[in-house]
């Protein structure tokens, strides 16, 4: 083939492989976010300043610009799928046993932190002059609901023993300098100056002056004492490019202060692309079976081939119409059955071809490696990430791997009926279609709802995985 011919095979691969893929996903997150105007339960996910140019959003909400000293806010950590810095009463149940600090993704009042002088300044007075909190300010960050200071030590971190514990400690008297954090400004999306934190447009970080650490909550979670939610450490390295060290004040109340306007800056959509592919895919990691709770919608990768379970998609009350996730056994059992007989089918042509056969054309040959084998190979990438995984799995995932096993099923067919007559090809695919469209036809009733009790359909529980019917 000549080179020129060669070069032009792999540009139109390229393009339409490659590229043209990209730009319709791209596409598709331009268009949602174009459209996407109304605030929802996921917004937490989102960086601060997109939540603020949502209708509906209490995120900067007639929030004052300019952050000071006696503040009340409440800290988004920047890094992807970041929550909010948050406290509650429950302490560690090892390390300092102090009170715990996390990052959470839900909006309550534990999350309000109140901005107060470090303790070498004179004591904060709600009647005196406004001063503001900019580069460099060594402050404290007192939890709204219990008082107590923001703080860190020379203690492991609960799980990440390689960070410092991040707890609250004390009150607004009683504390140490393990108390103060460095503000240090990294971006301002509205601004050049960084002699005052500006709300959602700010972005900075927070260094503990006395262990030379840096305030960060990663995607990593706590245990069930912790509630699941993200641990939040002081760790010892300084990247100022660890976007998990980054922090931003999304919501910002001061009577002294006039409300301000930030929801008027837009968030960049690449920055916003980014931000919500990375958090779709720890948000998705992070699903892993809990041990103290009875899944019993989720199911395990041998199950799907067998059709050994399927998946109530809504509640199973008799007043509710009820729909059951379930594929047709024909297709699951015969698609299962097929790479198992086409795996039989190469093996015996390739222990014929070593015994001297020459049976098969350079025809049938190709027939088989791109209708056989391709199918096979796509089934197989798209099955095995579910048995390594360690997330949670439900019947659902099996989907794109089956679609890979229907054409293996219709390669064998196709194989195993080329050599009869054309009366007998078309009587067995008759036969295969009268039965795939009787099974649907049979099961319709969780397709298109099971109304009443589900016990009326007790004939459909051909397996005890198949909870159809109770």
């Amino acid at each position: 083939m000549p080179e020129v011919v060669v070069a032009k095979h792999l540009l139109a691969r390229v393009v339409g492989l490659i590229i043209v893929p990209c730009v319709v996903y791209i596409l598709s997150f331009y268009v949602h976010f174009w459209i996407l105007e109304n605030s929802g339960p996921g917004d937490a996910q989102m960086s601060s300043l997109f939540q603020a140019n949502l209708k509906g959003t209490e995120v900067g909400k007639d929030s004052p610009l300019e952050i000071a000293l006696g503040s009340r806010v409440t800290l988004k950590n920047m890094g992807y799928g970041g929550g909010l810095l948050h406290s509650h009463i429950q302490t560690y149940p090892e390390g300092s046993t102090q009170q715990q600090v996390t990052c959470y993704h839900h909006k309550d009042a534990n999350n309000d932190w109140f901005i107060y002088p470090n303790r070498y300044e004179p004591e904060f007075d709600p009647e005196g002059p406004l001063r503001f909190i900019g580069d460099g300010d060594i402050i404290r960050l007192i939890h709204g609901q219990t008082g107590r200071n923001l703080h860190s030590h020379a203690i492991s971190a609960p799980v990440t023993k390689s960070q410092f514990e991040v707890s609250c400690y004390g009150n607004i008297t009683i504390g140490d300098d393990k108390d103060h954090w460095t503000v240090e400004v990294v971006d301002d999306v509205a601004s050049r100056d960084r002699s005052k934190i500006r709300t959602l447009t700010t972005a900075f970080r927070l260094k503990h002056p006395a262990l030379g650490c840096y305030l960060r909550a990663g995607n990593v979670n706590l245990p069930q004492w912790g509630f699941k939610q993200i641990e939040t450490t002081c760790v010892k390295e300084n990247k100022p490019g660890d976007v998990y060290t980054h922090w931003n004040v999304e919501s910002h109340y001061n009577e002294k202060l006039p409300p301000g306007d930030p929801g008027s800056y837009k968030s960049p959509f690449w920055k916003d692309f980014i931000h919500l592919n990375v958090a779709m895919m720890t948000s998705n990691n992070a699903l892993v079976p809990d041990p103290d709770k009875q899944d019993d919608l989720a199911s395990k990768f041998w199950q799907w081939p067998i059709l050994n379970v399927g998946l109530r998609m809504c509640s199973w009350d008799d007043t509710t119409i009820k729909y059951y996730l379930l594929g047709n056994p024909v297709v699951y059992w015969g698609s299962t059955l097929s790479l198992a007989l086409f795996g039989l089918l190469v093996l015996w042509y390739l222990v014929r071809w070593q015994r001297g056969y020459n049976e098969l054309t350079q025809a049938d040959i190709s027939h088989i490696h791109y209708s056989g084998l391709y199918p096979v190979i796509g089934w197989v990438l798209h099955y095995l990430p579910f048995a390594v995984m360690a997330r949670v799995t439900y019947v659902h995932h099996y989907y794109p791997a089956l679609y890979y096993a229907i054409l293996t099923f219709g390669f064998c067919i196709d194989w195993f009926t080329q050599g009869m007559n054309k009366k007998l090809r078309w009587a067995v695919y008759a036969f295969l279609y009268c039965l795939i469209i009787g099974m649907f036809v049979y099961f319709r009733a969780i397709v298109f709802g099971i109304e009443g009790s589900s016990q009326q359909w007790t004939h459909l529980n051909w397996l005890s995985g198949w909870r159809i019917a109770n």
